[in-house]
Parts: C-alpha cells; structure tokens; sequence
C-alpha cells in the first residue's frame, strides 16, 4: 500500500564517460482528503501514514483539537489506489470556510502582523507556561539522530524529516515525506493519535529550514520547541517570539542559533551568554547573518 520509492533508468554522467543504470526515486502521488464524505481539498505526498498525514493537517489548520473532534478516519473503500482519505469529524463541517483557508495556505498567502495574530487568536495551547528545559549538548545530537532514521533518504535523497524528541533526546516518532510540511503533519497526526497533543515538553526536529507553516503547526501542536538544520525566515522568528516557542536554527555540529526563548535551552556554565535574545533582535543583518548555506 505504502511504495516510498521506485526505479527508474537514467543516463548517469560522469567524469568517465555516461552509461544508463537503475536509479531510485521518492515517491510523489496525490492524496485527496474529503471530510465527512466531502472533497475538501488535495496535496501531493510520499504514501504511508497517511491518516497521520490527514489529521495533522487538519489540526494545522484549526479544525481538530483533538481526538474527541473525529469520529473516524479511514482510506475510501471504493478505490485501489488508497490515494484518498475520508475524515469524519464531531460535528458540521462548513466546506467553503474551510476549503478558502486551504487555498490560502497552500498558496503561501500569509504574511505580516495580522498573519501572526490571527494564528495566535486560533490556538488552542498557551506555550508561555510550558518549563520544558534541554540541554545544549542533547539539542545537537537531535539532527544526527533523525538522520540515522532517514532510511527513505538514504535510498533516495530526496525527503524531508521530521521528529518528536522529549527533552532527554528519546525519539518518539519519526516521518518523512517529499513535502517538509506533510513530514511535520504525520508527526502531528501521530501525536494528535497518541495522546501528546499539546506536546508539552517536546522537541519538534526538522531536516531543512524552518518557514513560518512549519512555526505555526508547532504552535498549534502545543510543541514548546522547534529545531531545524537550516535557516528559519523572518516571519518564522516573529511568530516564534509572538506565541512563546523556542525556535533554533543551524543546528549543526557544534554550534547553533537561538532565535526566541533562549531559556529553555540550558547552556551550561562553560557557554557564556554576551547578549540576550531581545538584543539579538537589535542588531543589523550583518552581525549575525554568518551561518552556512542550507546544505538540503
């Protein structure tokens, strides 16, 4: 039911020469998602875990809260391809509410303060309160720990990851995807199935950049922090402070960036802190726009 990855004949070039030989590819299929019966909306996604998928999704849009919002999910009976899912919720589902702010994300048509507070006015879980602690040394083993799990990503290169830590590095769950967004959303879902939603006192690791989607589904997970490899974008460090997540970034080796809520990650005596986070948010580009280039 869940092919991750197929091959395909390709002309490799190199050095000495070109010869065609097999070469293995992530999967990408559509998967169509109909709450209570109606078509709601479609992404494309690697198969597998995909009614973690779907619930995650939809707690990242708002609609679910929890597992007592759904009634049922399951794959359609009447298909082979297992490429749709039908959600039954708890109550009504007005589909053209929903389906506009489907677009509305899919098409990246957020932005600005009011973006940030209107994700804030919608969640569920209040993350100031949340006195999950890590420390630094445990926070850097997270991406060579999610890597080593990356088993689709070794045969293809071509998937995201996503993992849920708790603060003394235990891995709860790892997924990927060819979409860094369903990555996180199967994790979400799995949570949502499994009783860590909110995430309280949990790590949420991702193997490339962190956007504002990728914040914003954290937030509204209840998951106090959020670590990423590479690079997080403006709008993604302005909602982190705005809602109390503690957002790394360049997570790397030794070394990483903290961009809001610094507190939550213990540093130890031999680090010492020569200025603080708020200050961090005063200085020009350049002062702090040193880390290396997204390596995926």
């Amino acid at each position: 039911m869940s092919r991750l990855s197929v091959d395909r004949r390709v002309l490799r070039v190199g050095p000495t020469g070109a010869r065609e030989r097999p070469d293995r590819l992530a999967v990408e299929e559509p998967l169509e998602l109909r709450i209570n019966g109606t078509a709601a909306t479609v992404t494309m996604r690697t198969p597998g875990h995909d009614i973690e998928l779907a619930l995650g999704f939809l707690a990242g849009e708002g609609i679910i809260a929890g597992p007592e919002d759904v009634v049922n999910a399951r794959h359609c009976a009447d298909t082979t391809t297992y490429n749709i899912i039908d959600v039954t919720l708890a109550r009504e589902f007005e589909r053209d509410t929903v389906v506009r702010s489907f677009a509305t994300t899919s098409a990246c048509g957020v932005c600005g303060k009011e973006s940030i507070e209107d994700v804030r006015v919608g969640g569920a879980f209040v993350l100031a309160d949340d006195a999950a602690r890590i420390g630094v040394g445990t926070l850097l083993a997270l991406p060579d720990l999610l890597r080593e799990r990356q088993r689709t990503f070794d045969r293809t290169g071509g998937l995201h990851a996503a993992a849920l830590f708790d603060t003394e590095g235990r891995l709860l769950v790892v997924r990927e995807d060819v979409g860094r967004h369903n990555a996180v959303d199967k994790v979400v879902g799995w949570a949502l199935a499994n009783g860590h939603r909110p995430g309280r006192g949990l790590v949420l690791q991702v193997s490339g950049r962190a956007s504002f989607e990728l914040v914003q589904k954290a937030y509204l997970a209840g998951i106090p922090m959020l670590s990423a490899v590479s690079a997080p974008s403006s709008l993604a460090v302005d909602l982190a402070r705005d809602v109390d997540l503690t957002l790394a970034g360049f997570v790397r080796g030794d070394s990483l960036n903290l961009y809001s809520r610094p507190e939550r990650v213990e540093l130890g005596e031999t680090l010492a802190q020569d200025i603080t986070a708020d200050e961090v948010a005063t200085l020009p580009a350049e002062a702090h726009d040193h880390a290396p280039a997204e390596v995926r």
